[in-house]
């Protein structure tokens, strides 16, 4: 090839490569794709993790726990208590601890989780029902109630009644004047949300319970609550030094609905200025537990009882071996030590093919070219040598393709073969 056509050939394949480059410079355009992978396997696990981080953006100091033990060095003073895990396994003990703990100064938040049953005048709850709290299903509002019967004064309103928004810290309620609330409730546009309304401000805040159920003061002993167009769904009361909120659900607080309407904001609200526990579960006391705090001295005899059972029968039986002495040099032992040692790493038929190969050596020294001659040739020279019958040399020198023998068979091989070579 020339020098001008290689100059050729490369001017050619710039001017492709240039080219090429031209064009992914017009055609090419990078873009940002998003790859979802879904919640970390911590915010599947917790539901309330979104909840808990963001109260510690909000500058609280946060604390969770999984079971109502924390109660037990928990300070009431400063401090908000959330359960939101399940309480049907909460016993009455564990019931009144909470209550206690909540008149010392604590600030309990909990969810109505029974419904109220006129028959037996009772939810079943023991925590809410000495609070005079009543949970109802919004349709069942209207059931029983009279909506001509005028209340009297000071008493509590019955389920079918929804009394006037209101806020959590004793807010001035907008529904003072009636006519004015007669139209407030005739422009709602959203009536399935709940109001909270607050002192000072011109708008109520937003919030998205359940409507599906409603909450009832009997005992009228709450003083702030707020309301859907239909229901109550959160009830604040006074407990001694402390407070108690009701809520209707606190699925509002989970991961998926907390950035929700002003879900968010309401729990920043309810636990504003203390300090928070956040409680998963609810359940009751382990019988363990329950064996550790109210009997410690039976459970300690019991484990002494144990110990002495088993020190008794791990005693030996019969009297002790003297220790052997670390100056013995005994021959005889060395060589049961080493025969055991070559029988446990090589078995049987190895021992058997050492003896027989001892045999042939010495009849090699006795008998020059010995190991030139045929195998029966081999026999009738040991049997003339040794004036042993060849039927026993045959038993003793035949070859042993099992890996295994037994144990008699290993005896009497062994004592032919010793017979043999003490012959020669």
């Amino acid at each position: 090839m020339s020098r001008s056509t290689r100059w050729l050939l490369g001017a050619l394949a710039l001017l492709v490569g240039a080219a090429v480059a031209w064009y992914l410079y017009q055609n090419l355009r990078p873009y940002p794709e998003k790859i979802e992978h879904g919640a970390s396997p911590e915010a599947r696990a917790n539901p309330y993790l979104a909840a808990e981080r963001f109260l510690r953006g909000r500058g609280l100091q946060v604390d969770s726990a999984k079971g109502l033990e924390v109660l037990d060095g928990l300070p009431s003073q400063g401090h908000t208590l959330v359960l939101l895990g399940s309480r049907e396994n909460v016993t009455p003990a564990q019931n009144r601890a909470l209550l206690d703990w909540t008149r010392r100064g604590g600030h309990l938040i909990v969810t109505a989780e029974r419904l109220w049953d006129e028959k037996d005048g009772k939810s079943g709850d023991l925590l809410l029902d000495p609070l005079g709290i009543q949970q109802y299903l919004t349709e069942d509002l209207d059931k029983g109630a009279s909506a001509d019967k005028p209340e009297a004064d000071g008493e509590a309103a019955p389920p079918g009644k929804v009394p006037p928004p209101k806020g959590v810290e004793q807010p001035a309620s907008p529904a003072a004047d009636p006519a004015k609330a007669e139209e407030e409730e005739d422009e709602d546009s959203y009536p399935d949300l709940t109001k909270l309304y607050l002192e000072n401000e011109q708008a109520p805040a937003y919030i998205g319970f359940d409507t599906e159920y409603h909450l009832y003061d009997s005992k009228n002993l709450a003083y702030a609550w707020a309301n859907s167009h239909d229901a109550t769904h959160l009830l604040q009361l006074q407990l001694g030094d402390g407070l108690v909120t009701v809520l209707t659900d606190n699925w509002i607080w989970q991961t998926a609905n907390l950035d929700a309407y002003d879900n968010a904001w309401l729990l920043w609200y309810l636990t504003q200025d203390s300090a928070v526990t956040l409680v998963y579960r609810a359940d009751g006391d382990s019988l363990l537990n329950l064996l550790l705090r109210n009997y410690p001295q039976a459970l300690l005899a019991l484990a002494l009882l144990l110990a002495l059972a088993l020190w008794r029968a791990g005693l030996r039986q019969g009297p002790l071996q003297p220790v052997p002495s670390r100056a013995r040099r005994q021959l005889v032992e060395h060589l049961r030590a080493g025969a055991d040692f070559l029988l446990r790493q090589r078995g049987h038929v190895a021992l058997v093919q050492g003896l027989q190969r001892d045999v042939l050596r010495r009849a090699r020294q006795r008998q020059p070219g010995f190991e030139r001659l045929p195998i029966a040739e081999q026999w009738q020279l040991l049997g003339r040598m040794t004036r042993l019958p060849v039927s026993a040399i045959s038993q003793a020198m035949r070859p042993y393709p099992a890996p295994r023998m037994s144990a008699a068979e290993f005896t009497r091989q062994v004592a032919h073969l010793q017979s043999l070579r003490n012959a020669l």
